[in-house]
């Protein structure tokens, strides 16, 4: 068997606290990804370690969910598990068709709105036309630590961030949390507030993909603790909803940290955020 590393410790040493524990409330207390944490659970069982990871359902509850599913169309199933594709044998099945003639869908045409015009000189700020389509506001993607910004989730949620602090070092709150710093090692600690500004439920930790932006380029992902004086991000924010926590670094000591940087998905792209950590 081979030695775990440390975030695999610190998952089995959650797990034998307890001796039973669901897998999304054993990546709650260590700040993980519960996707990440069952795929470590799951190759540790695989190597040979006395655990088991399984899944726990209501029989009843999940059979009639998959009925009415069917029953409306909305449950295709998906691709069958293993290495080989499976191929059903029998007679192809016969698409339903709906009933009712069928014919093409009309639709409406838009009313047509007179132009309208408001007074003022023309290449001026009164100089305005309805029928000129008219600039969307620039929403900023960049900031300073207690500056909030706006970006949308995987899922289609609005979200807006504030990089509320960050503590740095912050040596005194990991070590007073039980854990211990290498020799030339330090802490950083980063709170953010996330609000669901949409009524759409965001369903990803919130600090998934937050990490630190050194002066070379390099960056710095989030360690696997949870401070118990700062707790962790929980998963998910629900409509109308603000939920904060607080996101733990370890980085050599000399690193010099110039931005927070956060994303919806590990790599850069659109919906980025960047806040400018000052000396």
């Amino acid at each position: 068997m081979v030695v775990p590393d440390p975030v695999d410790a610190r998952l089995l040493a959650v797990l034998a606290e307890s001796g039973r524990a669901a897998v999304h409330e054993i990546a709650q207390r260590l700040g993980m990804d519960p996707r990440e944490a069952a795929m470590r659970l799951i190759t540790l069982s695989g190597s040979g370690l006395p655990l088991l990871v399984g899944v726990e359902c209501d029989p009843n509850g999940v059979r009639r969910a998959l009925a009415n599913a069917a029953a409306y169309g909305s449950y295709a199933g998906g691709p069958p598990s293993g290495p080989y594709a499976v191929h059903q044998s029998g007679p192809h099945p016969v698409q339903q068709q709906p009933y009712g003639p069928q014919g093409p869908v009309s639709q409406p045409f838009p009313a047509q709105q007179p132009p309208q015009a408001t007074w003022g000189p023309p290449q001026t700020a009164g100089w305005v036309r309805a029928d000129q389509p008219q600039p969307k506001p620039v929403v900023s993607r960049t900031g300073k630590i207690g500056s909030a910004l706006e970006a949308d989730s995987l899922e289609g949620a609005r979200l807006s961030i504030q990089l509320v602090e960050v503590v740095d070092p912050a040596d005194f709150l990991f070590t007073a949390a039980g854990y211990k710093l290498a020799e030339g090692e330090r802490s950083v600690v980063v709170h953010t507030e996330v609000t669901n500004t949409s009524q759409v439920p965001y369903t990803s930790l919130p600090d998934m993909y937050l990490v630190l932006v050194t002066k070379t380029g390099e960056t710095v992902t989030k360690a696997p603790v949870s401070l118990s004086s700062r707790p962790a991000h929980k998963l998910g924010v629900g409509p109308g909803e603000t939920a904060g926590g607080h996101s733990v670094f370890v980085l050599p000591e000399e690193t010099q940290v110039i931005q927070v940087r956060w994303s919806v998905r590990p790599e850069v792209d659109l919906n980025t955020l960047v806040w400018t950590v000052e000396d």
